[in-house]
């Protein structure tokens, strides 16, 4: 995913390559140009001469309803059509469902120097990508230290100091049959109301435990041991323990962090020697499971002592 981080737009060609479209025509700005607005616009009005709030920066896409409204012009009116719509500086303009190019089009993509795309899928299908892709994209991202995990399907996202335990408890819980995201550095995208995350590109896959040193988990563990990405439930911070700091023991109070403006549960585990990480990460991330469901062991019990306490 490149994106330039003064606009937050996804280069041209990058958007080419993922969405494998053809280049019918490269203009000036093809290497520069970028396109920063997720959405799209089918110019069927601008190719009619009304520009009034004209999105210059969106992509614009022709269907089967601009090509037969532009079937019914004289080549001369099509020509002065393309040539209004190319003046403006759009980042491209792109031709679905296979439909073939006007004459006319492509003239004027070239005189005036515009980015021409091509593509097979139907303009439904095609803009669907396209939104999907750049929502990605373009969203909110941030890197942070820690390992991602995929623990029955919650992501989970592991934090604490260097040397504390995250991927030797993360291989752990690999072993019994969880999927490794990330490790080491994990970038972290928001979406909606919702978090995701993955391995920088670099790194993906590979795991570094002291005293082995750096292993390829897909390579050693098999496909069915990594995963791409995940969404972000959960995050679990380990720490060494402190004998000045009290821990809760009853796990009524919830704690929150906040990344990128969504508020996450997090839970601070105390490392010391005795103590199984994994199996406490993995019965950590059932429990936080149930609680999104409506089930707090902790409330329950909590609830069932008052009524003893009040029948007593």
């Amino acid at each position: 995913m490149q994106t330039d981080e003064m606009t937050g737009g996804v280069k041209l060609p990058e958007l080419v390559k993922q969405l494998g479209l053809a280049v019918v025509n490269k203009g000036e700005d093809f290497e520069t140009a970028l396109v920063g607005i997720k959405d799209v616009n089918r110019p069927a009005l601008q190719l009619l001469g009304y520009f009034d709030y004209f999105d210059e920066r969106r992509l614009q896409v022709i269907g089967m309803a601009e090509t037969k409204m532009l079937e019914g012009l004289a080549p001369e009116l099509r020509e002065k059509s393309f040539s209004r719509l190319f003046e403006y500086p759009i980042p491209a303009l792109v031709v679905s469902r296979d439909l073939d190019i006007y004459p006319e089009c492509l003239a004027m993509a070239r005189q005036k120097q515009r980015t021409l795309l091509h593509t097979t899928d139907t303009t439904v299908v095609f803009t669907s990508k396209v939104i999907e892709y750049l929502t990605k994209a373009l969203a909110p991202t941030i890197t942070r230290h820690g390992v991602l995990l995929d623990i029955s399907g919650e992501g989970v996202l592991v934090t604490g100091d260097s040397g504390v335990g995250k991927s030797e408890a993360a291989i752990e819980l690999v072993m019994r049959g969880h999927r490794l995201v990330a490790d080491d550095a994990v970038d972290i995208w928001r979406v909606a109301d919702q978090l995701y995350g993955k391995a920088p590109e670099l790194i993906r896959h590979y795991i570094e435990l002291r005293g082995i040193g750096v292993i390829d988990v897909q390579q050693l563990l098999g496909m069915s041991a990594v995963k791409a990405e995940a969404q972000i439930d959960l995050v679990v911070h380990l720490e060494r323990w402190r004998e000045d700091k009290f821990y809760d023991r009853f796990g009524l109070e919830e704690e929150k962090v906040n990344i990128l403006g969504l508020d996450v549960p997090i839970i601070t585990i105390p490392v010391q020697p005795g103590r199984n990480l994994a199996t406490i990460i993995e019965v950590a991330t059932m429990n936080n499971r149930h609680k999104k469901y409506g089930f707090n062991a902790a409330q329950k019990l909590a609830d069932e002592l008052e009524r003893h306490v009040q029948g007593a």
